[in-house]
């Protein structure tokens, strides 16, 4: 027998009358593609795991919304254009806007078979931090402090970028020069731009 998480019971009965059908209808398919599927709340939204996160659903004010979580990894030419904004079926308003039966049920054995085997979405890749672009005047300041210059250059390229974005911002010339002379002192000091809210480093046993 399949089981049901009561609060997702509360969750459908707590839905508008037009999402309530709906919601019940896509539970129902679900439990009938996965008899082994389990039920619980995610991000407060009703969710249903296989070896993993499944799908999921929610009511919103005007609209259900139906979430393979592997959507990008099924074969269908069902999901609109715009699935990644609304969920893989886009805007649900009522049964009618919804694929047939079988067709919801072959998706859901496939997001099935991906858990199965381990099958993960490719996680995209971290965009490329632009070079640290260091402003001209701090470069002129930095070239006559030896111990500044040498602080800097260690620094990693966040803290660099710390004080080059500190100097740029500056809205006059007299707050560029004030900063510029503020990160010269704490640079000699081997000090980040950030230094009063890092943590002090632990002391070393003797």
């Amino acid at each position: 027998m399949p089981e049901f998480d009561k609060r997702i019971d509360a969750y459908i009965e707590k839905s508008r009358d037009f999402a309530r059908p709906i919601l019940e209808h896509l539970r129902k398919l679900v439990h009938k593609a996965c008899p082994d599927v389990e039920e619980t709340l995610k991000w407060s939204m009703p969710s249903f795991e296989y070896k993993g996160i499944l799908c999921g659903i929610a009511a919103f004010k005007e609209r259900v919304t139906f979430m393979f979580w592997k959507q990008s990894l099924l074969e269908t030419d069902l999901f609109p254009a715009n699935k990644t904004a609304m969920g893989s079926f886009g805007r649900i308003t009522s049964l009618k806007d919804l694929p047939k039966d079988k067709e919801i049920v072959a998706l859901i054995h496939q997001a099935m078979e991906l858990n199965e085997k381990g099958i993960k979405v490719p996680k995209k890749p971290a965009a490329k931090k632009a070079d640290v672009v260091v402003p001209k005047e701090l470069t002129a300041a930095l070239s006559k402090n030896k111990t500044a210059k040498a602080a800097f250059d260690k620094f990693s390229p966040s803290h660099r970028r710390e004080y080059s974005e500190w100097i740029a911002e500056a809205k006059s010339d007299a707050t560029r020069d004030r900063r510029i002379a503020t990160a010269i002192e704490w640079l000699s000091e081997g000090k980040s731009r950030n230094w009063k809210y890092e943590r002090p480093k632990a002391a070393k046993e003797k």
